[in-house]
Formats: C-alpha cells, structure tokens, sequence
C-alpha cells in the first residue's frame, strides 16, 4: 500500500492535488468557525451554487480561465448576503436560499441550453462534486490557488484580533471604534475567495462540511477561540489528507471521501467531547 502510494506521489497532478487540497483545507478551517460563531454557517453552501452558475456562465463562454469570472461574482454575492441579511425584509436565511436556489437552476439551465461539451453529465457532477476536477489542475492554477490561499492566512493573521471582536460581539467592537463593516466586508472578500477554492476540491455541494465540520468538531472539545481555531487548522488539514489518501488507494471520489473522513473526525470528537465532560 505504501509502496502503490509513493508511485502515485511520482505523478506531477496527484502533488498538485495534495498542495491544493491542504491549502484549502487550512483556509476553509479558519474562516469556518467564524461562520459558526456568527451563525452564518448556511453562507458557504448558498455561495458554492452562486459559484457553480457563474461556472456554467464561463463553460458556455468558454473562458480559458474560469477564475476570472467565477471569483469577483462570488464576492460581490457574498457582500451582498452579508447586506440583506441585515435587512429586516428579507431576513438572512432566506437570501441565502433565494439566491442559492436560483444560482444553482439558472448555472444548471444555461449549461444545458448552451452546452459545449459532449459529456454533459460529467461536467455537471465533476462541478457539484469535485470527482476529478483536483486532479486536472495545471500548474498555473496551482500557483492562483497557493497565492490566493497566502493571502486569506495572511488577512486572517494580520486582522486576527478585529475578526474576533467582529466574531463575539458586533456592537461592544462598534463601541470600541472598530470599524464592523469593513471587517465584515474582509470577512465576506475571504469567505468568497474560499469556496471558489474549494470547488477544486470537493465541489460546490459538498463546499459547507469542508467548512462547518472542522469548526464543529474542535468546539467539542475546546472553549477558547484560538484553541477552537487551531484545533480545527489542524484537524481539517489532517481529513483532507487521510481522504486524498484513501481515495488514491482506493479509487473513491475525492471530495466526499474528504468529506467522509470530517464527519467521522466530527463523530470521534463528539465522543472525546463527551468523555471530557464537555457539553
């Protein structure tokens, strides 16, 4: 087993993919227990279905790059989330469905009206569930992803303690001078820039595990915030590659594998949790 593994660690992609995949798994890990604590945990999957209709809307243009189009309208739908969500019309739930839904039915119909490729099929659940898409990645792509991925860690560890106050307590940070809306706006930029990442590698569908479930496991064990936030670095990094792993050896999907061993992890630390007296 060992063996097989180190001959697929010869291949150029299977490198690419793990790079990426840590990445991601440390960006997403990050921002994810933000989300909880903010209670905006739903954000991530209404994001991911924006992300697959701006993909489609590329797919039937045929950009070369998707990127370029897919990131800046996931980023102007996250600011916008974060906006309606304080509108009293249209409380925040329910923006994220509307627009999640209809993100998803409207990427959905143009890819099937103005398809270009002869495996619709495919290319629909390679984007939903990331089955092959982390290992097709080019090198130039790697280098977007590692540099994209440097900045979220370095905005998140520059502005770590504003993201805190932000976090806990929206106006005590108001009164203190903190200004909350280009926090939440910094908050917003990165939370976009993150599932855009993520697609590469578990898929838009599957984007919110990725996020949520590293942040819910360390908050069974732990109570501080930078204890919660390291644990759940650590542990997202650690299920991304044990399923990158096994699905090589394997041959299962990637992305759910990955998901796969975050809910297990998230079982085990329930029982740690449990066993620790923690609530």
């Amino acid at each position: 087993m060992l063996e097989k593994l180190t001959n697929y660690l010869e291949f150029p992609f299977v490198r690419y993919a793990i790079i990426v995949g840590v990445l991601i798994a440390l960006c997403s890990s990050l921002l994810g227990v933000t989300l909880v604590l903010k209670r905006f945990s739903f954000i991530g999957d209404g994001l991911s279905h924006v992300a697959f209709g701006a993909m489609a809307v590329a797919s039937v243009v045929n950009l070369a790059n998707k990127m370029i189009l897919v990131l800046p309208i996931t980023v102007i739908s996250a600011v916008l989330l974060l906006r309606t969500g304080q509108n009293t019309k249209i409380k925040g739930d329910a923006a994220i469905a509307m627009i999640s839904v209809s993100s998803l039915a409207f990427g959905y119909l143009l890819m099937n009206v103005f398809s270009t490729s002869a495996n619709l099929s495919g290319d629909v659940c390679s984007t939903l569930f990331g089955s092959t898409s982390i290992l097709t990645l080019r090198s130039y792509e790697v280098d977007l992803c590692v540099a994209l991925s440097v900045i979220v860690l370095f905005v998140f560890v520059f502005f770590y303690n504003k993201i805190f106050s932000v976090t806990f307590d929206e106006n005590f940070a108001k009164a203190t001078g903190t200004d909350v809306g280009l926090y939440n706006f910094i908050i917003a930029v990165i939370i976009a820039v993150i599932i855009v990442l993520a697609m590469n590698l578990v898929g838009s569908l599957l984007i919110s595990a990725l996020v949520i479930f590293p942040a819910l496991s360390a908050m069974r064990i732990f109570r501080s915030f930078k204890a919660v936030t390291v644990f759940s670095a650590v542990l997202s990094v650690f299920c991304a590659l044990l399923g990158m792993f096994v699905s090589i050896l394997a041959g299962t999907p990637v992305g759910s594998t990955i998901v796969a061993a975050d809910a297990a992890a998230f079982f085990v630390c329930c029982i740690a949790g449990k066993a620790m007296g923690r609530n």
